[in-house]
């Protein structure tokens, strides 16, 4: 199988950093770039760690380009949810000695794209900010972007979608909260978008078992630490272990979409209604259909033990 050029678009946080884990090792991805956008945390914590999972790594070699620091047309909310005092669970890596790209990310995502034309896969587990402006900056790459595989909204298929709604509003996820207009612009582009939302990312047979536990707990690597870790944080605050490994189900996806079924649907973004607001509302209809909302791909059922035991090898290896 030939492998698959993406651009991590991330916020972390810890479970961002664990799909940085997961794609880095993945021997199915090539990483061509990290680009880092306002979301868990200000921009300039989510360079950093970034760029702490890459050192823990040893990937130097991937660049890491700092995006945009807040909303396109708003105030950056405070996520309810917090990743702890360092934004991952606690794991105080090392200070980052690596430079960021001399590129911001927008550019790096348009230079990137441009120079492999149908070959980048966005692997988007922050708000769409950084590929919202690169849109409009060179609206040129929206035909030249092979797909778009996001943690994204939340789509009321079962009832972890709403259950486990981790946006600032009754029933919003909090990638498209954050920057509704960015999502948008994205889902409004015309990109084959393939989006993750909450009823397969936060489902709650996204849980490791106790054998994976021990595994962890034997293991030296660095990374498997990182994810003991994060798991502990999560549970002693009351959460589940998916809450620690959420955005890895974009990266699953991408190294083997059939684990993941999706279905078509039209989608629309809410900006407006701040009872609604980031609400992703799918016009599910037999009839009279809003046929002028985009249409996408959403997850509706996912592998969740395959997506687990692929997260498992990737951590361990």
């Amino acid at each position: 199988m030939e492998k698959k050029k993406i651009i991590l678009d991330c916020d972390p946080g810890m479970d961002d950093s664990m799909a940085i884990i997961m794609a880095c090792k993945s021997s199915d991805l090539i990483v061509e770039a990290i680009t880092t956008v306002n979301g868990n945390y200000p921009v300039e914590v989510t360079s950093k760690n970034a760029r702490k999972v890459l050192e823990m790594l040893g990937r130097t070699d991937i660049p890491v380009g700092k995006g945009m620091p807040t909303p396109m047309v708003r105030k950056s909310p405070k996520d309810p949810f917090t990743h702890g005092e360092d934004g991952q669970a606690e794991n105080f890596l090392p200070e980052p000695k690596m430079p960021l790209s001399d590129y911001h990310a927008v550019d790096l995502i348009i230079n990137t794209v441009k120079n492999n034309p149908n070959e980048i896969y966005m692997i988007m587990t922050g708000p769409m900010s950084n590929l919202a402006v690169a849109m409009v900056k060179a609206p040129e790459i929206k035909e030249m972007i092979a797909g778009v595989y996001a943690i994204s909204g939340a789509f009321a298929l079962n009832k972890y979608a709403y259950e486990n709604a981790t946006g600032d509003s009754p029933q919003s996820e909090w990638n498209v909260f954050v920057d509704p207009e960015a999502s948008k612009i994205v889902y409004e582009s015309g990109v084959k978008l393939v989006a993750l939302g909450l009823d397969v990312a936060t489902h709650f047979d996204v849980n490791l078992t106790e054998n994976d536990i021990q595994k962890l707990e034997e293991s030296d690597k660095k990374e498997a630490k990182f994810l003991l870790q994060a798991i502990r944080f999560v549970n002693a605050r009351g959460f589940q272990a998916y809450c620690a490994v959420i955005d890895c189900m974009a990266v699953a996806y991408a190294i083997d979409n059939t684990l993941v079924e999706t279905i078509h649907g039209h989608v629309g973004i809410e900006t407006q209604s701040e009872l609604t607001l980031g609400m992703t509302v799918l016009d599910s209809r037999h009839h009279h259909v809003w046929t002028h909302l985009p249409q996408i791909e959403i997850g509706a059922k996912a592998d969740c033990e395959k997506v687990l035991n692929l997260l498992m090898e990737s951590v361990l290896s």
